[in-house]
């Protein structure tokens, strides 16, 4: 297998982040669009039993949020586990730095909570039919601040995937720094005095 030059290596690596930050920031924006966007209590329609809630541009704000949301945890994740791989191959004691372990940990508990909380407000933002609603007949509303704190999850899911995958980095930079090269003498010219 080929090696590639350091410098062209971390190139690669902070590509790949930077195009992480990119597809969580657009993932924050479309979040806190969604909660613009979302039913209030205006749209909802009430025949005396029945209830009626048309789809809300929400919707389709919360689906390419999570689009973006899971495409970023994807590349994040290949970065800082390629990394993690790369170093553990090269260096028989590498181990992840105890930082990049806690934050990749919080990056998947928050992704998770994300994730569940935009399920559910997508499917409360679709169009809800007279006698079918959400559940059980009942209409349902996106509560206010479940898009804004689904974004503000979604920062600190981006920012510690990619601390992670940064940690990882600099642990390994700075075990390069103090390995200690073995030098081969038989290809230097011997001087005899």
């Amino acid at each position: 297998m080929e090696n590639h030059p350091p410098r062209c290596k971390y190139t690669v690596i902070f590509f790949f982040i930077i195009v992480s930050l990119f597809l969580g920031l657009i993932s924050f924006i479309l979040c806190i669009a969604a909660e613009i966007k979302r039913n209030k209590e205006n749209d909802l329609r009430w025949n005396g039993k029945l209830c009626y809630l048309p789809t809300s541009q929400a919707f389709g704000l919360s689906i390419a949020t999570l689009f973006c949301l899971s495409f970023a945890h994807i590349i994040g994740n290949y970065v800082l586990l390629r990394n993690s791989y790369s170093r553990w191959k090269n260096i028989s004691k590498f181990k992840m730095p105890t930082t990049a372990k806690v934050l990749f940990l919080i990056s998947w508990l928050s992704f998770g909570v994300v994730v569940i909380l935009l399920i559910a407000a997508t499917s409360m933002s679709r169009r809800q039919l007279y006698g079918k609603g959400w559940l059980n007949g009942e209409c349902f509303l996106v509560k206010g601040g479940t898009y804004s704190g689904s974004a503000i999850l979604i920062l600190v899911t981006i920012g510690s995937l990619n601390g992670s995958a940064f940690s990882t980095l600099k642990s390994s930079q700075a075990h390069q720094d103090h390995k200690i090269h073995k030098v081969d003498y038989t290809k230097q010219p011997h001087f005899l005095c």
